[in-house]
């Protein structure tokens, strides 16, 4: 009698016009793609519910999936009343959603990742807002864009960031619309809806979302998706991760909208059920990481670092790796065995194991732990990791640094203001310049045939997502690493510490930049990381531990 179990038009269909909706999701891990299509469905077939607003923790998509499905119908559709507007973390992996806010369609803004799945928490909490020092002097600040993305987005909409200076230091209050409704997914239900997400690759932000939903001063409604049902009381109270109280119903998805990641529908590894050594053979059966050998020379030198700082603390190192380039240091680490000396820790939640790339971001083979989003974060803001390594697309003389934003390409900030924002140590990795190029690596020499057209070290980055400033005043250790220069930023700001051997400094680096860095003693890029074999730097690491 107790049974909250439906199908799937009852709910949506009771969902009001001029609704704020929640949405959980990282690509495709988490999110409740029959719930959103189903959604969209009650929209064309009875012109309701129209005028939303959306809220996700990450970006319930991945290209042609999910919520860029329904943004290519509405972009298509001149008329289109069912979106109004967005807060989202990242727009990277939709395609569609990205043309709607850069034509200025629907109204978008752009917290970070962190921040907003914090604020869910603080929200859920019956708290104002989320209040933090990250953001200070970056386009999230209120001095400069105060996080919009678009111009039909306000600085006075309903998504606001507030400058408030407590105690001398700058600190930003986020705040936006508390959610009537979300849609979560989880794996398992009963007819209670105690939700499990045992055979998730992650957990998200589902239990916060779930919580801000209903949280005063008016208690809304939670919508879970789940791909399997179990009779009431049938599942272990230590695998119950969503409570049945804090949801309202649920819905059966059928298989195909309901993946464990972009492109993998199930794999035991993904809900942890095998856990495979790490070995070379790793990801038999998993698409392949395909990367350039100029992007491996990066990944290596970023590697190398990270063994310096694992030496200098005599310990195993906590390390975060975003998206791109960095990703592939996890698999160059377990190729030279190193993936015992840094310990990696993704913002999606995983700890340790081998991170997967593309559609599939966001999960791992092989960790050893998994956290939610909000916990993930915290490591980051506070600075208890000892290193990140994130990519870039433009680095100004200041060391300000925007990884995903330019005009006609908004993706948004994901997680990287936080992450960047926190970490004492960071390698930021990419290539010196960015358009069609042919790099090649041969004899322990960098020869570039043919170069990028466009310059990523620009006198002005076109969005500030990381301010060199702040990093200074907080005292942190900031690298710029590609395939034929190293950067460090001081207080005197950028100077080129290595090159690569075959590269011309004057032909290769300063003409393709649109600022003089300083120059000091500049040394010459470790050979090692230029050759066809492994590097062979695990002999005498044992001997750095305590």
């Amino acid at each position: 009698m107790f049974s909250k179990i439906v199908d799937v038009g009852v709910p949506l269909s009771d969902i009001k016009d001029n609704s704020v909706v929640a949405i959980s999701g990282f690509n495709m891990a988490n999110t409740p793609e029959y719930l959103i299509l189903e959604l969209y469905h009650q929209y064309t077939k009875n012109g309701h519910p129209k005028n939303l607003f959306v809220i996700s923790d990450a970006l319930p998509a991945i290209p042609g999936r999910a919520l860029d499905k329904i943004a290519e119908n509405l972009y298509k559709d001149p008329e289109q009343e069912f979106l109004i507007g967005a807060l989202m973390p990242f727009l990277g992996f939709s395609p569609w959603l990205q043309k709607l806010v850069t034509d200025n369609r629907i109204e978008c803004y752009g917290w970070p990742i962190g921040i907003t799945a914090y604020w869910f928490r603080e929200v859920a909490s019956g708290r104002p807002g989320l209040l933090t020092k990250i953001g200070v002097d970056t386009f999230l600040d209120p001095r400069n864009e105060g996080a919009v993305l678009n111009q039909k987005a306000r600085k006075d909409g309903p998504c606001k960031v507030s400058l408030l200076d407590i105690e001398g230091t700058d600190h930003l209050l986020y705040q936006a619309p508390k959610p009537d409704y979300a849609l979560i997914r989880a794996s398992i239900s009963d007819e209670y809806g105690n939700l499990s997400l045992r055979e998730e690759g992650l957990k998200g932000t589902i239990l916060s979302i779930a919580q801000a939903a209903k949280a005063r001063p008016h208690s809304g409604t939670v919508i879970a998706q789940v791909r399997w049902l179990t009779k009431s009381g049938t599942i272990s109270p230590r695998d119950v991760d969503v409570p049945g109280p804090l949801v309202n119903h649920v819905v059966v998805s059928p298989r195909d909208y309901h993946w464990q990641s972009g492109t993998i529908e199930y794999d035991l590894r993904l809900s942890y059920k095998v856990t495979p050594p790490i070995t070379e053979g790793w990801l038999e059966g998993l698409p392949k990481v395909l990367s350039y050998e100029h992007e491996r020379v990066i990944a290596r030198r970023i590697l190398l670092e990270l063994l310096a700082i694992f030496k200098k603390k005599r310990a195993p190192i906590l390390v975060n790796l975003g998206i791109g380039i960095p990703t592939l240091i996890s698999s160059v680490g377990a190729e030279e065995g190193v993936s015992d000396f840094i310990i990696t820790v993704l913002e999606s939640g995983p700890w340790g194991g081998l991170a997967l790339s593309g559609n599939d971001f966001g999960l791992a083979i092989s960790p050893f732990a998994l956290s939610t989003i909000p916990d993930v974060f915290s490591n980051f803001e506070g600075g208890i990791i000892d290193a990140a390594s994130l990519g870039f697309l433009q680095v100004d003389k200041e060391g300000n640094v925007n990884p995903s934003m330019l005009p006609n390409k908004i993706f948004g900030p994901g997680g990287f203001p936080v992450i960047a924002g926190g970490a004492p140590r960071i390698c930021f990795g990419g290539a010196f310049t960015a358009g069609k190029s042919d790099i090649r690596i041969s004899n322990n020499r960098i020869n570039i045939l043919r170069d990028g057209a466009t310059s990523k070290f620009v006198e002005k980055v076109f969005k500030v997502v990381f301010s060199g400033r702040q990093a200074i005043k907080y005292g942190q250790e900031i690298l710029y690493v590609t395939e034929r220069a190293v950067f460090r930023l001081g207080e005197a700001g950028m100077t080129l510490e290595e090159i690569a051997p075959g590269i011309d400094p004057d032909k290769d680096i300063y003409s393709k930049m649109s600022f003089v860095p300083n120059v000091g003693s500049v040394n010459e890029m470790d050979e090692r990381i230029f050759n066809d074999g492994k590097m062979e730097v695990r002999e005498g690491l044992l001997d750095y531990l305590s």
